[in-house]
Formats: C-alpha cells, structure tokens, sequence
C-alpha cells in the first residue's frame, strides 16, 4: 500500500501540474527521489504518465474552447492563448514537446484541442516533451545526491 502511495502521489501532482492548478510535480519528484525509498524508473514512469494524462484534459477543454474560455475557472488567460495560438498557427504541432513549459505549455495544449489535432499524435508528442524534462530533473536529482 505504501508503494501506492508513494507512486500514487506523484501521479497526482503531475497530473494536477498540467491542469489548472498551480502544483510543481517537480519538488514531489524530487522529493520522493531523494527519500530513497523509491525506484527512479517507476518516477519516471508515473511523472510523465500523469502529466501526460492531465494535457490530455488540456486538449479536451481545447475542443469546446468557444463556450469555456470566458469562464472564471479557465485554465488559460485570453492573452496566453493568443500566445500560444499565434505559436502554435506558426509552428503547429511541433509545439507539443514543448508543453512542459510553465503557463504558455497548457496554452499549448489547450490550442492544440481547439486545433483538432489528432489525439494519438497529441499524446505523442506531449509525452515525449514531459519525458524529456522529468528524466533531466531524474538526472540531475541523482547526480546532486551523489
């Protein structure tokens, strides 16, 4: 049970990182990382999958952008999404590695919803991203506690 929890956690604050709240799933990471009480594999695995996992609830509100983006609650300021939409109308796709970025990386997402990008393709390319940067802090949290 506690090897849930520990995986568990992590999942949730990478997932809730993506999302609209304001949650670092790196200090968790790096938290759990240098208990020592956790395999840096299963980190990996569960950081990337509940990051990936909330862009994917990114992507969905992208898809019904027209009737959420003046909500309150909104995970994305009007300004940020036109950011990342003037981006991602430039770039297209190849933004979604770059999803990991704070604040304009959910814009990304987001756009990439409202741009009906394919969802397998999406999920790709944002996975890839978000691997890339939680084996750098892996890395890097295993070189600083050598």
């Amino acid at each position: 049970m506690a090897v849930l929890a520990i995986y568990g956690s992590l999942f949730a604050s990478a997932f809730l990182a993506a999302t609209l709240l304001p949650v670092s799933s790196e200090l968790v990471l790096l938290g759990l990382l240098t208990s020592g009480r956790s395999d840096p594999v299963l980190l990996f695995v569960a950081a990337t999958a509940g990051n990936t996992l909330g862009s994917v609830v990114n992507w969905i509100l992208g898809r019904g952008i027209d009737t959420l983006q003046s909500s309150r609650w909104f995970p994305v300021t009007p300004s940020q999404y036109e950011r990342a939409a003037r981006s991602f109308r430039r770039y297209g796709k190849w933004t979604l590695p770059l999803a990991w970025l704070p604040v304009i990386g959910d814009a990304f997402t987001v756009v990439a919803g409202a741009a009906r990008v394919r969802l397998g393709l999406f999920v790709l390319l944002v996975a890839l991203g978000k691997a890339a940067r939680y084996a750098v802090v892996i890395m890097g949290g295993l070189w600083a506690m050598t």
